[in-house]
């Protein structure tokens, strides 16, 4: 880090301290290994459900997060949902080997669901299968009618009193991601998202329910490996119910009471704050964790938008280009204009890219958030330039003139917010 910026901090970096979740405190950065190089400051998160997300397409990336849904097996062709049993999260580490292997320097992130337990990830059907995890789970409210089905479609024999629904889920003949006859395999237990009960005090195996989803679940062997620097933290608890991914009747289905969703609120929010110091005790990060807009503390968002645009552009990089804006205290993620919503044409790559330098902090990448499945992933030559080092933050060049500069030590940045024009000029 430039020592003027790294004084610029100040406090910043010693004394904050974390933030209930899910917010994140002003401060909180990665512990991995800094770089101002451009191409290393790029992040997408890319999916392909019928089939690997070919390493070719995201040769260049700096962070390649990959959803759960990646090698799903939709329609005919082959993937998790037609293994027997389903294998996704192996198969989730063979792509984080394919993709590393390609592109040195690339890291991967990779999906994690804080609130639901699929069994399509081997740790979670293995407490699914085992009665003794029981208590680590929500069960069916005793007395029907339930919106969700107890059994599956398919094979109405195999049931399970645990709550799941069928969000998101592949089935036979047909769902979310195609099984093959005679019906999906998640073990003994009906594929479904299945809800982790956070206020659960079991100790089962010599673990509490908090030291398995730090240590079983999310950091163990594809998590703590060397290859996964981060994690995609999905969905949250709060006391209205409303969280996300859900069906009719979520939480009528399991009979939790306000009180009860008041409390888990609570533990899923300590459980999460442990998480959160235990990944970056790892050196490791988490999308979540990303300033993305929005308040300082602000959670990061599962989409990115470009943090400065033409509507507005002097007033919000006269609040950005200060030592105190989370562009500089956040590690954060910047997004980049597309044509309705696909990677593969952007829009405003010149503004967007001469924006992004002006207010990048230590720790900070521009890309691409969630878009969905099967997109192509443009990187454009832009993002191979080095364009060096900052030697101060941005300023405007006189009060009010709406013109923005920065200095590297390869390039000179500038961004024009009455012409919306950006510029970067080689030394």
């Amino acid at each position: 880090m430039l020592p003027v910026i790294a004084a610029a901090f100040g406090a910043y970096f010693t004394t904050a301290e974390p933030c209930p979740w899910p917010n994140t405190c002003p401060g909180t950065l990665p512990k991995m290994k800094q770089t101002w190089l451009m191409n290393l400051s790029t992040i997408i998160m890319p999916c392909n459900d019928t089939g690997f997300t070919d390493p070719q397409s995201t040769l260049g990336w700096g962070i390649v997060d990959f959803d759960w849904s990646n090698s799903k097996g939709t329609g005919t062709a082959d993937g998790w949902a037609k293994h027997r049993p389903m294998d996704d999260e192996e198969l989730l580490f063979k792509q984080v080997q394919m993709t590393t292997a390609a592109t040195p320097g690339t890291t991967v992130w990779v999906y994690r669901n804080t609130v639901y337990g699929y069994p399509w990830y081997t740790d979670v059907r293995k407490t699914l299968e085992d009665p003794a995890y029981v208590p680590w789970y929500f069960k069916f409210k005793p007395n029907g009618p339930w919106y969700s089905k107890k059994c599956d479609s398919a094979q109405p024999d195999i049931c399970s009193d645990l709550y799941h629904s069928q969000e998101q889920t592949p089935g036979y003949p047909s769902g979310d991601g195609n099984c093959l006859a005679p019906g999906c395999d998640c073990g003994k237990v009906p594929c479904g998202f299945y809800v982790w009960n956070h206020s659960s005090t079991a100790v089962v195996n010599g673990q509490t329910f908090q030291d398995w989803f730090i240590h079983s679940y999310v950091l163990n062997e594809v998590g703590s490996s060397p290859l996964v620097s981060g994690f995609f933290w999905d969905d949250v608890w709060n006391p209205q119910c409303n969280i996300h991914d859900q069906v009719p009747q979520t939480c009528q289905d399991m009979g939790l009471t306000t009180d009860d969703l008041i409390q888990l609120t609570k533990d899923y929010e300590i459980n999460m704050a442990a998480l959160r110091t235990a990944v970056l005790n790892m050196g490791k990060f988490a999308w979540q964790m990303l300033w993305t807009g929005g308040p300082d503390d602000n959670i990061g968002g599962t989409g990115l938008n470009p943090l400065v645009q033409q509507n507005g552009c002097a007033a919000t990089l006269r609040r950005l280009c200060n030592a105190t804006s989370p562009a500089q205290t956040r590690a954060m993620a910047f997004g980049l204009s597309t044509n309705h919503r696909d990677p593969s044409q952007l829009t405003d790559l010149k503004q967007d890219l001469a924006n992004f330098l002006l207010i990048r902090g230590p720790y900070s990448w521009l890309g691409h958030g969630w878009l969905g499945c099967s997109k192509q992933y443009f990187f454009p030559p832009e993002f191979n330039v080095d364009y060096g080092v900052p030697s101060e933050l941005c300023k405007e060049t006189a009060e009010n003139s709406g013109i923005f500069t920065r200095d590297f030590s390869k390039s000179t940045v500038q961004m024009d917010c009455n012409k919306w024009e950006g510029t970067i000029t080689m030394k």
